[in-house]
């Protein structure tokens, strides 16, 4: 006999996985990959809880720390993040700026199709959850704290979460 407390960790975390990939596997502007992924699991998920708690009270947010509960109570967290580096277009300004070349001397001017490309990634990953009926929710305030944390490459500069869980009650609605 093979129990749900024996397994439901295991197959979400493998869910995770499958979620990073389809995040890799996201079309992409130009076909150039920004997008990195991490998924972080036990212990690693309190330290980012704390991060969160700590953003909530220096920064008067308090979502922080009800994200941060969400975080604690999930098996699993994947983390997807983008660059901001142009893509090489000669007519675009869509960044605000005239071109690629421009915003190329604005290192901390987001490109918008790196941007695109992020959702269009947590697009992917998301309907991965779905399809396995694993709950979630899109997190900017889990991804601020992993930014903050500095658990990815220096590169990478728009980072969102995605907790992940598989209880009897969907742990991402009824927040305080």
């Amino acid at each position: 006999m093979i129990y749900e407390d024996e397994y439901r960790e295991e197959t979400i975390i493998e869910i995770a996985k499958k979620m990073a990939l389809a995040a890799r596997t996201a079309p992409k502007t130009r076909g150039l990959n920004t997008i990195e992924t991490l998924i972080a699991t036990g212990t690693d998920l309190e330290k980012i809880a704390k991060k969160m708690e700590k953003i909530a009270t220096e920064q008067n947010q308090s979502f922080f720390a009800r994200d941060a509960q969400n975080v604690r109570d999930s098996e699993a967290v994947l983390f997807i993040g983008t660059s901001i580096k142009p893509i090489g277009l000669q007519y675009c300004a869509y960044c605000g700026l005239t071109n690629c070349e421009t915003k190329e001397l604005q290192k901390d001017v987001p490109c918008s199709f790196n941007t695109v490309d992020l959702g269009i990634a947590i697009g992917s990953a998301v309907s991965i959850a779905a399809d396995n009926r694993i709950d979630n929710r899109i997190m900017f305030s889990a991804g601020r704290a992993v930014k903050d944390l500095n658990l990815f490459d220096t590169n990478i500069k728009i980072i969102f979460g995605i907790p992940l869980s598989a209880n009897r009650k969907n742990i991402f609605f009824d927040r305080k």
